[in-house]
């Protein structure tokens, strides 16, 4: 079935799911919870409040098919007007993000074009003299405790051609290649211990000691990172007996001009100690001193002017490295806002608090294991239409933790079923920014991608029903 689907363009695709829900606004009952204003740590956030659910009634007119039509009191279906600004609206509420991935695309290019990177990376092949088992264990729990601790995922989009690159000279294909690095970053975004965009948020709302319950995440961390680098490493040695069996067939090319040939030089190593401390100085602020995508964007200029001084480029190589590194980044940097217009139509026609609404009451009634398995499944399928960590915590987690509660299943439960379902539906969702991005990067179609991936979600998503059903026997 999936040899013969054909994906259109991602924008195209993300499009489609945007007349999807807005066609959906015309079915599914419209409502809305009240909502209030909570100070979460150093950030201002907007939570719904518990049994505040009333329903709308809807107001249907040709005007408001066309052009829109809103009434007072009642709530208006997504018309041709509401479709088409969702998309505009989507790109303007995700501004900081598109920037941002604009911006570390050009600070990767300046270092890039010092040969820092390529011979970092060629002197670590050397040096594992082509092992790639090695080197695929020592990647995927660097970039796996990146995402576990600090959340990391769209710092990584800039690096995707290294990656490709790294399992270009190791003899796997571009899918092997894209996996280190993305597969790793969700798998630690999903098993999160520290990460501050879904585990400590949803702690903060659901009133939970922050870093409650970490040895028991860090248990399902070390799991979870297991069974993915046995499926790699098995996929690994399938391509090594015969590379006939990519799941890329005949779309598995490279571009070997990608990376040049570097030699690793005592001025590669000083640049790669100085923007690491930088780069960890920006880690350290965001834990700590409350920054987000304005000062981390300064931190990362910082780095990308270091690198040109240290580097020796002149101002003309350093801003056409910038500029070309931006380019590069052109469609995953606007993917992020296409996604996002999707949850632009379901608020807009007042059918996301409904879907959140209908789902968490049918779990009321469910044995409390069916309870908690019942919520990773609702947090698997709302990820679709949210896949952002701190917009699905903000949004399910009030309703989640009380529900908890009248369940007799502990906060840090239900907090476990959403960074699962939040973390590990975005290796397989076409509405996930970071993958479309990266998989329009790599030029990787999103069915082969599928192929790859399906089967090694399915083993997570048990895992992590395992795990969650001793989370409720031990009272996690």
């Amino acid at each position: 079935m999936i040899k013969n689907l054909k994906i259109p363009h991602v924008f195209a695709l993300l499009a489609i799911v945007i007349i999807a829900a807005s066609l959906l606004s015309y079915i599914v009952p419209s409502g809305s919870f009240e909502r209030e204003e909570i100070a979460v740590g150093n950030l201002s956030r907007t939570e719904v409040i518990p049994g505040s659910y009333q329903a709308i009634a809807k107001h249907y007119s040709i005007k408001g098919f066309f052009l829109g039509d809103e009434v007072t009191g009642k709530a208006t279906p997504v018309g041709l007007m509401g479709f088409l600004t969702a998309i505009p609206k989507g790109l303007e509420q995700t501004a900081d993000i598109i920037f941002f991935i604009f911006l570390i695309g050009g600070v990767f290019s300046i270092v890039k074009r010092t040969g820092t990177i390529t011979a970092s990376i060629q002197a670590l092949i050397n040096r594992f003299n082509n092992n790639g088992t090695i080197l695929t264990v020592l990647l995927m729990l660097v970039i796996a405790a990146g995402g576990s601790t600090l959340g990391m995922a769209e710092e990584f989009i800039p690096l995707v051609p290294v990656f490709l690159y790294i399992s270009h000279k190791l003899g796997y294909d571009k899918i092997y290649g894209l996996a280190l690095v993305f597969v790793s970053a969700e798998i630690g975004f999903a098993a999160a211990t520290t990460n501050p965009f879904n585990v400590q948020i949803a702690q903060g709302i659901a009133e939970v000691p922050l870093g409650s319950g970490i040895a028991f995440r860090l248990v399902f961390f070390v799991f979870s990172l297991a069974v993915a680098i046995l499926y790699m490493l098995r996929y690994g040695k399938r391509l090594k007996e015969n590379p006939a069996n990519s799941y890329l067939g005949e779309d598995n090319t490279y571009q070997e001009e990608v990376l040049e040939e570097f030699k690793l030089t005592k001025n590669h190593i000083r640049i790669v100690l100085v923007c690491g401390l930088l780069f960890v100085g920006i880690l350290w602020a965001v834990q700590t001193q409350g920054w987000w995508m304005a000062e981390m964007g300064a931190g990362f200029l910082a780095i990308g002017i270091v690198a040109a001084i240290l580097g020796k480029l002149s101002l003309d190589q350093a801003t056409k490295a910038f500029v070309s590194g931006m380019s590069e980044m052109l469609v995953g940097a606007l993917v992020v806002g296409f996604a996002k217009g999707i949850q632009v139509v379901l608020v807009e026609g007042q059918i996301m608090d409904s879907v959140i609404y209908y789902a968490s009451n049918t779990l009321q009634y469910l044995p409390k294991i069916l309870a908690a398995e019942g919520m990773l499944v609702f947090q698997t399928i709302l990820n679709f239409f949210i896949p952002s960590g701190s917009g699905q915590a903000a949004t399910t987690i009030p309703l989640m933790a009380p529900l908890a509660d009248l369940l007799g299943i502990t906060r840090n439960t239900a907090i476990f079923a959403f960074t699962c379902g939040d973390g590990f539906a975005n290796t397989v969702i076409p509405t996930s920014g970071i993958l479309m991005a990266m998989l329009g990067i790599a030029n990787i179609p999103f069915k082969n991608w599928l192929k790859f991936m399906l089967p090694l979600f399915g083993w997570l998503i048990v895992l992590s029903a395992i795990f969650l059903a001793i989370a409720v026997l031990i009272e996690y």
